[in-house]
């Protein structure tokens, strides 16, 4: 009998209330179609708080470092501390970096790949740390499906950013990285009270003092930074947070289709890395 109630019975992605998974209107909310053509199990366990973005996007940009070592030889030591087991180009290349030149060749998927590739062992690190450390905050301000929309948008919105200012060759999830953090200081700036107000403060310090770095450092984008920044923060603005709007269906479609999107950019990196090398170098 629990049985059956389970194959018949949903949550509703709106009101979170029991109602028939055949049902074409949740007769608590008046939401249409609740059960997604079927696909509501399916996304609820990929973003409905099961799993987490965190760790799998850090761990799609430790393996996309360690693949690019494996492609070519790497540079133990290249001038600074930044150069440790610097990648090279080529291999970089080949899995999808982008910039103004991959812009103008129309390979467009490079705007989402470049996000998980990284140059060096420090690049890598700084920036899943920095991942680990601001997305869990987001996942829990936000809920998952739009920690990786905030996530997806504003690597996106930061390198259009670049390759529009003319930076010929980028690569790294600082933009995104950024763009957390913008979601964060939305967050703040929207909910106010002495929590609201903390988590601003905080974020806007840590802001400042990422973005005096990036100034710092040499090789550093900071077009990119700047525009996941605002793209971050305006993604956080249309999205909304928990406390304000529950996650619904749309954002998990949402949130499901960005994933399709990055897998369909990997597979035509995949297939067009050469013919992307031979452009660059042509």
């Amino acid at each position: 009998m629990s049985e059956q109630n389970n194959l018949g019975a949903i949550i509703c992605p709106n009101c979170k209330k029991l109602i028939s998974a055949t049902t074409e209107k949740c007769m608590h909310c008046g939401m249409k179609n609740p059960n997604l053509w079927g696909m509501t199990g399916v996304l609820r366990k990929l973003f409905g708080g099961q799993m987490s973005f965190v760790p799998i996007v850090s761990a799609v940009c430790i393996g996309l470092y360690v693949i690019s070592l494996l492609l070519a030889a790497p540079s133990l030591f290249s001038g600074s501390i930044l150069g440790i087991l610097s990648v090279n180009s080529k291999s970089l290349a080949l899995l999808g970096a982008t910039g103004s030149y991959a812009v103008d060749g129309r390979f467009w998927w490079t705007l989402i790949t470049a996000v998980y590739l990284h140059g060096s062992l420090l690049h890598i690190v700084f920036n899943v740390l920095w991942i680990r450390q601001l997305g869990v905050a987001v996942e829990e301000l936000f809920g998952i499906s739009r920690s990786f929309l905030i996530f997806t948008i504003s690597g996106v919105t930061g390198f259009v950013v670049s390759n529009y200012m003319g930076v010929p060759f980028t690569i790294g999830a600082s933009g995104s990285i950024f763009g957390l953090l913008g979601a964060l200081i939305y967050y703040g700036r929207k909910r106010g009270g002495a929590f609201g107000t903390a988590i601003f403060r905080q974020m806007g310090q840590w802001a400042i003092v990422m973005f005096i770095f990036g100034f710092l450092f040499p090789g550093i984008n900071n077009y990119a930074h700047a525009g996941g920044f605002v793209g971050g923060y305006l993604a956080a603005a249309a999205l909304g947070f928990i406390e304000s709007k529950r996650e619904t269906h749309v954002h998990l479609i949402a949130a499901f289709v960005a994933v399709c999107l990055t897998l369909l950019a990997f597979l035509l990196a995949l297939i067009n890395g050469p013919s992307f090398l031979r452009y660059l170098m042509g």
